[in-house]
């Protein structure tokens, strides 16, 4: 049965990157985590009520909450790098990095939870890993086509224009000023770096939110061990909803709420519900079955979300990155015959 539940959780969790993707357009990614956390507690929540686990919560030992709180920070960690990287990067380049806390987690819960790590679970952890590796591509750009992108950041906007300011010199200085001329290297250097530095800082985003997410795995296996699986899932969902908006007052964007637009609102609302319809499935199969299986099943949501990227945001795919998420997808389907 907890197949069932890891499944429907790679289902509805395969639709979260999509509307949250589109529900961040024109929204701070730490203020969308915050309002959709609110949707999430609440549905959370009604879930506790409805099944009757309230009931419980006096019985809930203080090992238990403390990892419940601890699986909550490290989510809130995951969410606000995760939706940062979905922000700036392309979705089907953000997801499989996100998917390699599948291979920390297999790590993890053998150091940890003592699960064994066979021959088949090892070849599956390289398959996923050098999928992952196949589907990271650079946004190609050369030096003089950065150096007219004004727009990427501040960094390269200040290089641009000293660049600018230095060929204007040399072109009317003949001959040319070998010492201009050097300075004019080092700086189209440097706005070089920072272009290079901001075309991949979707990764690192990305991959702190597989670090994150596999400690999440891990602290939540420990922290419903003794505990109704929805009653976990809403307490640790109030820890993210006070973590995250902690987050957003102290940076003030509480005072962006105004400005986000209807479509923004609607689909953040829907991402809301998707997560924590996933959450409810997903602890349900963690209470149940192995992490090292529940994990890569759940991770299966790449799937979905690649082919709504594909068709919804046209984003597509090279052969590279097709033969990668192959890779990914034979990886975590071998682990499932185990």
């Amino acid at each position: 049965m907890w197949i069932l539940f890891a499944i429907a959780s790679a289902l509805f969790g395969g639709v979260v990157a999509i509307l949250a993707k589109i529900g961040l357009k024109n929204v701070n990614s730490n203020l969308a985590i915050a309002i959709r956390t609110v949707v999430v507690a609440i549905f959370a929540w009604l879930m506790v009520f409805v099944v009757g686990s309230h009931v419980t919560i006096k019985d809930v030992e203080i090992r238990t909450l403390i990892f419940l709180i601890l699986s909550g920070f490290a989510t809130g960690g995951s969410w606000i790098c995760y939706y940062r990287a979905l922000q700036i990067g392309d979705v089907n380049k953000v997801v499989p990095v996100d998917k390699m806390s599948t291979v920390l987690t297999i790590l993890l819960s053998f150091i940890i939870l003592g699960e064994g790590i066979s021959l088949l679970k090892m070849g599956a952890v390289v398959l996923i890993g050098s999928g992952t590796y196949l589907m990271i591509e650079r946004k190609k750009t050369s030096v003089g086509n950065n150096l007219e992108r004004s727009t990427e950041s501040e960094f390269g906007d200040v290089s641009i224009k000293k660049s600018r300011d230095i060929k204007r010199q040399n072109d009317v200085n003949s001959p040319q000023d070998e010492h201009n001329s050097f300075g004019q290297i080092i700086i189209e250097s440097r706005a070089s770096l920072g272009f290079l530095i901001n075309d991949y800082r979707w990764l690192v985003y990305a991959a702190l939110a597989a670090v994150f997410a596999s400690m999440v795995a891990i602290l939540g296996k420990i922290g419903i061990t003794n505990i109704e699986s929805n009653l976990g899932t809403a307490i640790r969902t109030l820890v993210v909803l006070i973590f995250a908006w902690s987050i957003v007052f102290a940076q003030s964007k509480h005072r962006e709420i105004r400005q986000i637009d209807k479509r923004s609102w609607l689909f953040l609302i829907l991402s809301g519900f998707a997560t924590g319809l996933s959450w409810l499935c997903f602890y349900r199969a963690l209470q149940e079955g192995p992490v090292s299986v529940v994990v890569p099943i759940d991770k299966l949501s790449i799937i979905v979300t690649i082919a709504f990227s594909y068709f919804i945001l046209r984003e597509k795919l090279k052969k590279k990155s097709i033969f990668g998420l192959l890779m990914i997808i034979t990886g975590t389907l071998s682990l499932l015959a185990m």
